[in-house]
């Protein structure tokens, strides 16, 4: 890995979201195949019960104007004397919309006709929208269960993906990227992501249908009504689409500040102990105050927009409604549309400008989900710098020789080198000591070789195998680590023991945490190994931990082990228990050992002192002390600091 290699996360908002990101996440549905298209089907089914319903409801208003008219008019004909009727009957065929040629005897029949049906065709409309409202009803349920279903499903499929993405990028990644910022791209971006595909996708859908659907039916009814309505969608679509391109980047700035917010406050929560040890609770709470001011200014900016947009949006669709009442007004006056087609084509109007209204609150959804997609594909798109080559082989069990071969090594290609040509050897079972100042370069080897970054020049070999030509999974299985921070998971001691070797048996456990020195700490809990450590382990103490975290190690029966200070919590009893534990566990393992204290290195095979970088001196204790003034430095201040703090001791008592 060059550890520059990574493309760390955007944090100021500078690449513009888009419908790319939320395609691919769109793209998750199709995992599911069959499943994923029912919601769309239920929602066709749905629609299309959906604009049937204004037909039937100009059938009922026909049939009652058509039965009201009928009655009238057959009591007018009564009550005309029979020398008018000859003149009145052609007007009131015309009237009517029936042929002139008809006699009196044909328009009363027609009549009767008219006034007998009208109870009939009112009662099978009224059946009619009662069966359609019962099948949309049902068929909207199915589409709004399987699309929850679908969009939980991809929510899953994503966190799972970014959860083992996390795991695998390596440490440069997560050296320049916050937990925090993490965290909320697997919660809250994915939420907003999976909103969009239950709700938004599926109402863009079928606001497209409806819209569609509406347009087809208004010019297949009444074509001058129609084309006055039409001026209204461009309208609305061009607005749409401004505010679409102006509100994505600003969803992004409030996942960014969200983010933010989260990140300090996953910090604090994480700090309790030192911020409240520190009395710094009012600044921390000023700090948290100012991150949440910045959310909800960012929040209102974004509303500021959307309470402009819809109160636009409303306003073009009354202006439309107002030219349609006019135009529609003038045709019913003059005879060319009934009272039944005008509610028919009121209400058909209705789906015209709802759809153009909902599609407000999908871009809302868009813009949320746009900006959200994007930060999440980041992550799964991040390059991690530690990958296998195509041709990595698997390492064999190794025998534990180790070379560093002119290693230099630099965080993020920045800088002065953290390492600087360094060269060492480690032969099969050697002990190798790391001794230098705080910022020498020691942590930086221990992590070079589990391969946890990889040397910006120069070669790490084990067994003659360059690190980087065999698979990482294999190189890492075959090394033991204690950290100096020690890192214990919720659950039990057993669990944590086991970490690296989940099926290993008691037998086992016990025997690592025995040569740990654990186990009788351990027994000394009520309930044994199966005794609940907290979170991060918070209810042992540091020496407890650290006995843990060797077990853990040991347990694997590494032919390589490393510890990083690994007895630097614990007291010089209880260091000696361990150390004692140690050294027989050493043997035939080549071990890699840090330490602050001098005495815990002297016996080691091979010392290396290290001062800024660069290996100074290299070799025996003896040796060591004779030749190389620097170690005798170390040891001497180390030597006289401890006789010193010894003999305060003595006198005390």
């Amino acid at each position: 890995m060059q550890a520059t290699a990574t493309r760390p996360m955007s944090r100021h908002g500078e690449k513009r979201p888009g419908a790319g990101s939320i395609g691919r996440a769109i793209r998750y549905l199709t995992h599911y195949k069959g499943d994923a298209a029912l919601p769309y089907v239920f929602l066709v089914i749905a629609t299309l019960a959906q604009l049937a319903v204004p037909a039937m409801i100009a059938n009922i208003i026909n049939a009652v104007t058509s039965g009201y008219v009928a009655d009238q008019v057959l009591q007018a004909l009564n009550q005309i004397p029979s020398s008018v009727m000859s003149q009145a009957l052609p007007k009131i065929l015309t009237a009517l919309n029936y042929p002139t040629s008809w006699t009196q005897a044909q328009l009363a029949a027609q009549l009767n006709a008219n006034l007998a049906n009208a109870p009939q065709a009112l009662i099978w409309s009224v059946v009619a929208i009662a069966i359609l409202a019962a099948f949309r009803g049902v068929f909207a349920f199915l589409q709004a269960f399987w699309a929850e279903k679908n969009s939980q499903s991809v929510a899953y499929d994503l966190r799972n993906d970014l959860y083992a993405k996390i795991q695998k990028l390596s440490f440069s990644y997560h050296d320049q990227n916050q937990t925090g910022q993490l965290m909320i791209r697997a919660t809250d971006d994915v939420e907003k992501v999976r909103l969009f595909i239950g709700q938004g996708l599926l109402q863009l859908v079928g606001a497209i249908i409806l819209l569609t659907g509406t347009v087809i039916i208004l010019f297949s009814t009444n074509v001058p009504l129609a084309w006055t309505a039409m001026p209204i969608l461009p309208i609305a679509l061009v607005m749409f689409l401004m505010f679409s391109s102006a509100a994505q980047p600003m969803f992004r700035k409030v996942q960014i500040k969200l983010s933010t917010l989260n990140t300090i406050l996953q910090e604090n929560l994480a700090g309790i102990k030192v911020i409240q040890s520190f009395t710094r609770e009012k600044q921390q709470q000023k700090k948290f105050r100012t991150a949440a001011d910045d959310l909800m200014s960012q929040a209102i900016s974004v509303a500021k927009l959307f309470t402009f947009l819809f109160p636009v949006i409303f306003l073009i669709a009354n202006l439309g409604q107002a030219a349609i009442l006019y135009v529609g007004g003038k045709q019913i006056i003059t005879g060319l549309l009934s009272l039944g087609d005008w509610q028919e084509f009121s209400l058909y109007l209705v789906y015209l400008f709802f759809p153009v209204a909902q599609l407000g609150f999908i871009i809302t959804q868009f813009g949320q989900a746009a900006a959200s997609a994007d930060r999440i594909f980041e992550i799964l798109d991040a390059r991690s710098d530690i990958v296998d080559k195509p041709d990595a082989i698997e390492l064999p069990s190794v025998k534990g020789k180790v070379k560093f071969e002119n290693v230099t090594f630099r965080y993020f290609h920045g800088g002065e080198p953290v390492l600087s040509e360094v060269t060492f050897e480690a032969a099969p079972g050697e002990r190798i000591a790391l001794l230098g100042a705080t910022g020498s370069g020691k942590s930086t080897i221990i992590n070079l070789l589990p391969r946890f970054y990889d040397p910006t020049e120069g070669r790490i070999m084990v067994d003659e195998h360059d690190l980087r030509d065999i698979k990482v999974e294999s190189l890492r299985r075959q090394i033991g680590i204690v950290l100096q921070e020690t890192t214990l998971f919720s659950g039990t001691v057993r669990e944590n023991i086991a970490f690296g070797k989940p099926d290993a048996s008691d037998d086992e456990i016990i025997a690592a945490a025995k040569a740990a020195q654990a186990h009788d700490f351990i027994m000394s809990f009520p309930d044994g190994y199966d005794t609940h450590v907290g979170e991060r382990g918070t209810t042992l103490s540091g020496g407890q931990k650290q006995r843990v975290a060797i077990a853990r190690a040991l347990l694997l029966d590494p032919r390589i082990l490393i510890l990083d200070d690994s007895t630097s919590s614990v007291d010089l009893a209880t260091e000696a228990l361990i150390q004692s534990a140690l050294d027989k566990l050493m043997e035939n393992r080549t071990s890699f050992v840090i330490a602050q204290r001098i005495s815990t290195v002297m016996s080691a095979d091979k010392i290396l002192v290290l001062d800024k970088g660069k290996v100074v001196a290299q070799g025996k204790h003896a040796d060591l002390m004779e030749n190389e003034p620097i170690y005798a430095e170390i040891y001497n201040s180390q030597i006289l600091a401890y006789e010193q703090e010894h003999g305060h001791a003595q006198e005390e008592r």
